[in-house]
């Protein structure tokens, strides 16, 4: 993972705190390429992406330029507290290495416990971890520890349903991902049990539509790719876009006879919705059969989670679902200093 930069600076005194940290961290710090204990499942791998940047930035963007000014005012500087993570909902828990990650950029000096990890399940009410230190970093971190879990979890917990429903299909995301969290939405993905498409567009080739009508035509497209993948010595996936049995029909009679660096056809659109609900996916099915293993396949277009299992069961390889990061659900989660009254307030509320 060296590609992904999870190196943590000093506490942000200037922003957070009026006083100097003096404890040390029960996390080593010296270590650039620290990976906390909590990381159970890794980061998908990137080669510019700056997580640690990331964390700054969200911190940084709530801090402004004056810090917690309610913090400042009403909590002493030297009150330590102990903190709970309670679940409001059920679900896959995520963002928990991240967590841990944000609340040590804070205060390396906080202390974090968990019992449960990322890609566990968990459920309405349940106290699944703790945090413990200096209480006014717990609450200047609280707000984006939280944003970053509850949106990883409800990729997850969404993820974790598509990808049980479309077995034997692989579930994948795409690039429709909040700007900016791009590598904490596929991460979230991952831990949930799907799997990640392309990071971004350089690391595979994807001749989409509208390559295709700038090219001249979809085998013209696959052409120009095999072309330059050749004279750059370039070797990567290759996936190209179909929307009909003809344009299927057209690929295969070109890779039949042609040296080609295609390695997978997406089938776009070709599962139907019908008035009731349902949806027909014959010609999905007729696509695969004409395929017949000689490439991967991708179903996209018209997939949810009432349909990826009819999707799953045509045979083919990869199901894509732009639903899991672009219109993700948060799993409402709450981190209580006072988890008795909490509980009361959350039970009054039916979220407890």
């Amino acid at each position: 993972m060296s590609s992904v930069i999870f190196n943590s600076s000093l506490t942000l005194q200037h922003l957070y705190s009026p006083r100097q940290i003096i404890r040390m961290s029960a996390v080593e710090t010296k270590n650039p390429n620290v990976v906390f204990q909590s990381m159970t499942i890794k980061p998908p791998s990137h080669p510019t992406y700056d997580l640690n940047g990331v964390i700054k930035l969200a911190l940084a963007e709530d801090a402004g330029d004056q810090g917690d000014v309610t913090c400042m005012a009403t909590v002493p500087a030297d009150m330590e507290v102990e903190a709970h993570f309670l679940a409001k909902e059920d679900g896959i828990i995520a963002g928990i290495a991240l967590a841990e990650m944000t609340f040590h950029e804070v205060d390396p000096s906080l202390k974090v416990e968990w019992s449960r990890q990322d890609g566990d399940c968990v459920h309405k009410g349940l106290q699944f971890g703790k945090v413990s230190g200096r209480a006014h970093n717990i609450v200047v971190a609280e707000r984006v520890v939280l944003n970053f879990m509850q949106r990883m979890s409800g990729i997850a917990t969404l993820t974790k349903a598509m990808a049980n429903a479309a077995s034997p299909a692989c579930i994948l995301e795409t690039r429709k991902t909040a700007p900016g969290l791009r590598l904490i939405d596929k991460w979230a993905v991952v831990i949930g049990g799907g799997r990640n498409h392309r990071m971004g567009l350089f690391d595979m080739v994807m001749i989409k539509d509208n390559h295709i009508s700038i090219a001249g035509g979809i085998i013209n497209a696959i052409k120009s790719v095999d072309e330059y993948l050749e004279q750059r010595n370039l070797q990567m996936d290759v996936e190209v876009e179909t929307r009909t049995l003809e344009e299927v029909k057209e690929v295969l009679h070109y890779t039949s006879h042609a040296k080609t660096c295609l390695t997978r056809i997406m089938l776009d659109n070709m599962v139907i919705p019908l008035p009731n609900g349902d949806v027909d996916v014959s010609m999905l099915k007729n696509a695969v059969d004409l395929i017949n293993g000689r490439f991967e396949t991708e179903a996209s277009g018209n997939v949810t989670l009432e349909t990826v299992r009819k999707i799953g069961q045509t045979g083919v390889t990869f199901i894509s679902s732009g639903a899991l990061t672009h219109s993700v659900k948060a799993l409402d989660i709450s981190l209580k200093i006072d988890t008795e009254l909490a509980l009361q307030v959350g039970r009054r509320t039916k979220r407890a």
